[in-house]
């Protein structure tokens, strides 16, 4: 067996269920990418996009012949949306990186104007993803949708280097992990333990470094008399 069967085919028990081992090295590198992004590194990108791929056949388990009974289409959707919205992020970053900044993105409180366009785009998203999760038959569209709102929400979020997507992420992870604990998805559900722990970390660390930001930018020059 070569190291890609062994990737989709090889299974672990937990609490009596079989669990795919992609799920597990999936969050992993979805670990990964939480940690690049807490200190504002470009690789935070592509490595949450080969998360994203091995996720993606995960949640779809009628497709890729996994060992769940569930498909959970808003949260395999949202692996697609978070591969397209990193690309859009990974350039963005890579633009501010290679423009002389010592880091891929400046943190910064998004404005108001911008407050009510995330506001506004996620009852937009919500009301699509909704019917449409539903009509698919995943399981719990209700949250399912939530989810995956969120999630395009936040990482556009991180994207744009808003501080506040670091509290979506958290809205997130509180609806995601009794979910996945019922569909009987337990790495991902404690990774979302894990991304809520380091998501209220991460909202500290850029709190702090957009404080520190905005005193050195406010602070007077000194006036030389004489």
């Amino acid at each position: 067996m070569n190291f890609f069967d062994w990737l989709l085919h090889e299974q672990v028990t937990i609490a009596g269920s079989p669990v795919l081992v992609r799920e597990i090295v999936g969050n992993v590198f979805g670990l990964g990418s939480a940690l690049f992004g807490m200190r504002r590194l470009v690789a935070a990108w592509p490595v949450g996009i080969i998360g994203n791929v091995l996720l993606f056949t995960v949640f779809v388990g009628g497709l890729f012949d996994t060992p769940q009974d569930k498909d959970l289409w808003g949260q395999a959707g949202r692996q697609i949306f978070f591969a397209l919205v990193s690309l859009y992020g990974w350039y963005r970053w890579y633009q501010t990186r290679h423009g002389g900044a010592s880091t891929g993105v400046n943190p910064r409180w998004a404005t108001t104007r911008e407050r009510i366009e995330l506001l506004g785009a996620a009852v937009v998203l919500y009301a699509i993803a909704y019917p449409v999760l539903k009509a698919l038959g995943s399981w719990g569209p209700q949250w399912d949708a939530w989810i995956l709102t969120g999630s395009i929400l936040a990482t556009y979020g991180m994207a744009r280097g808003f501080v506040e997507f670091w509290l979506i992420w958290i809205a997130v992870d509180v609806v995601g992990v009794p979910l996945l604990v019922q569909a009987k998805f337990y790495p991902s559900a404690a990774m979302y333990v894990v991304y809520g722990l380091f998501c209220v970390i991460g909202f500290v660390a850029w709190w702090r470094i957009q404080n520190r930001a905005s005193a050195t930018t406010s602070t007077p020059e000194p006036v030389v008399v004489g």
